[in-house]
């Protein structure tokens, strides 16, 4: 049976949310359950921003929570718009998109965040 784009959104979702909430725990939750306001507030190239200025560990050169959340959502927007899944070559893509691309690409990160919120939820109650 052919999966639905609803479908697939909920289990790349909860696929990933098991990663960030194995990795990150809580913070991955509460991080992902806020990111929808933030990019409504802030635009979604200016939270990606935000998310790999917050989100690498310079020192210890390793991802932070907010860069998993980031490369997360550019993995699905790879998968589902043919954006690149990397940081610089995301934002060249977002800077060089037409208005109806761009609005797109930012209506299915919403799509796919509000699956990811209630997945990482979930994640995070347990029962594995």
């Amino acid at each position: 049976m052919k999966q639905t784009l609803e479908q697939k959104r909920a289990q790349h979702a909860w696929e990933q949310a098991k990663k960030g909430v194995a990795e990150h725990g809580s913070d991955y939750v509460n991080d992902a359950k806020g990111l929808p306001a933030l990019i409504m507030n802030s635009g979604l190239m200016q939270v990606m921003a935000f998310l790999r200025d917050k989100g690498w560990d310079e020192k210890n050169k390793k991802e932070k929570r907010q860069e998993t959340l980031a490369r997360h959502l550019r993995e699905w927007l790879h998968d589902q718009c043919g954006t690149p899944a990397d940081f610089t070559g995301f934002m060249n893509a977002m800077m060089e998109a037409t208005p109806q691309q761009y609005r797109t690409v930012n209506a299915e990160a919403m799509a796919w965040l509000r699956w990811l919120r209630q997945m990482a939820a979930a994640r995070a109650g347990g029962d594995e």
